[in-house]
């Protein structure tokens, strides 16, 4: 029987998943799989309606109940971090957010339960904005550029693709998670539904899938180009680069101590649900 899969078109995933979704695993069962942003799959678990799912680690609260945390397949590392964006031509106003300073200002974020909203409000903590409003990804840089937003939460290929919107980079947020907590930054999950699958042979599956796809890079390249929604093959390229990195093969000590730390601040903060990191590596431990 197929076991239903869920992740992003982006080409991280793509590149990832692809030994697993055209059946190249030995031993692993066939994938049915369902591409969507990470706002959308983050509902989506919430519902039970994945065996295997890519979420936001900012999601693990509401979801490790149901899940498992795999050790690998999913998105931390260095210089990966979010951007909050602004346009270029900005001037600095008493009467409105400046460069450092975004109290009075609307915001437009990618999701309300992205691990890129969960470290914007631990920055903003105490200068939080005006206003949040959650827009689609690919309406957030155009919406800054255009005036509708004072700034912009962005992800992914926007870290490459912003100075074409006439934007400047007020924050990076994973410069400022590295060089607050000396730990990688942690983004994406991949989870596995307790009682449907076994956490450790789907692991075994997905580290499989992630040495083909880096034995042998060809391979999985029409298949990421045509999910990559117009992105130029050299946005792809750097885009693989910098995403799919030695935690994705393995979170280790790192990686879990990352994600032990965000859930941790954010639940001091009140942001989040307490989380017992047992439910996290229960099975790996």
């Amino acid at each position: 029987m197929a076991l239903s899969l869920a992740f992003s078109p982006c080409p991280n995933d793509t590149f990832v998943f692809h030994a697993l979704v055209h059946g190249l695993v030995p031993g692993a069962p066939p994938v049915d799989v369902t591409y969507a942003d990470v706002d959308v799959t983050n509902t989506a678990a919430e519902r039970g309606a994945f065996d295997l799912v890519k979420v936001s680690y900012a999601a693990l609260p509401w979801l490790l109940d149901d899940y498992h945390l795999l050790p690998c397949g999913g998105a931390l590392g260095r210089g990966c971090g979010p951007l909050v964006l602004t346009r270029g031509d900005q001037p600095d106003r008493p009467d409105g957010p400046g460069r450092a300073d975004l109290s009075g200002a609307t915001v437009a974020v990618p999701g309300d339960r992205t691990t890129a909203y969960l470290l914007f409000r631990l920055w903003a903590a105490d200068r939080p904005p005006a206003r949040i409003e959650v827009v689609p990804f690919h309406e957030i840089m155009p919406g800054v550029a255009a005036g509708r937003y004072d700034a912009g939460l962005v992800i992914h290929e926007a870290r490459f693709t912003y100075p074409r919107h006439g934007l400047t980079a007020l924050v990076d947020l994973g410069e400022w998670w590295e060089a607050d907590t000396g730990l990688p930054i942690p983004l994406g999950a991949i989870l596995a539904r307790r009682g449907a699958v076994d956490p450790e042979a789907a692991a075994g599956w997905i580290r499989e899938s992630v040495r083909q796809a880096w034995a042998d890079p060809a391979a999985s390249r029409e298949y990421v180009l045509t999910h990559a929604q117009e992105m130029e093959p050299d946005v792809v390229d750097r885009h693989i680069g910098l995403y799919v990195n030695e935690f994705t093969a393995d979170l280790g000590d790192a990686g879990f101590a990352a994600v032990e730390a965000l859930l941790g601040r954010a639940a001091d903060a009140g942001l989040v649900p307490q989380t017992s990191s047992s439910l996290a590596t229960a099975w790996t431990s």
